[in-house]
């Protein structure tokens, strides 16, 4: 039997060309804004961490929608901006904050969150965010995330109570 009667006999070789299929498209380039960088590429350049994340005095087991001051939600947590940053706690917990546009102090918050929300009040040692640290000689991919035990009060005018007048 000769090669030619095999490829006459076998239909699964008929009707096909012998060109390979056509591929469909290209893979759709990355949806990252321009200007926003790896971290990782960063290596050598300062990054400046939001002092507004100092400000917050956010507790670590409420949701940042919350928190009252939405603007300062939107900025970047670093400049320059990155797609990505770990947030390391001093016991070894790591969170990765993402955001393909830059991450902001919510895209931090909300990883942050996402650890703690099933935590009770007196579960956490620590529950309120002092802000971000950039330690370059430790890590150059990473912030540390500082906590305190106890946040600002929020400032409101006490009435004078228990004062009797004399008329």
């Amino acid at each position: 039997m000769s090669a030619d009667t095999l490829a006459k006999v076998d239909s699964a070789v008929s009707g096909l060309s012998s060109s390979p299929p056509e591929t469909k498209g290209h893979r759709r380039a990355s949806s990252s804004a321009a200007g926003v960088f790896n971290v990782a590429d960063l290596e050598g350049k300062e990054l400046v961490i939001a002092k507004e994340t100092q400000k917050l005095n956010w507790k670590l087991n409420t949701s940042p929608a919350l928190l009252d001051d939405k603007e300062a939600l939107k900025k970047f947590l670093t400049t320059p901006p990155v797609k990505k940053i770990d947030l390391h706690f001093p016991l070894g917990l790591e969170v990765t904050a993402r955001n393909l546009k830059g991450v902001t102090i919510k895209d931090a918050l909300d990883a942050i969150y996402k650890q703690f929300k099933k935590k009770q009040d007196d579960e956490l040692e620590s529950p309120i965010l002092a802000g971000f640290e950039w330690d370059k000689e430790e890590s150059w991919t990473r912030l540390i995330v500082h906590q305190k035990k106890e946040g600002q009060a929020p400032s409101k005018k006490k009435g004078k109570k228990g004062e009797v007048s004399d008329d």
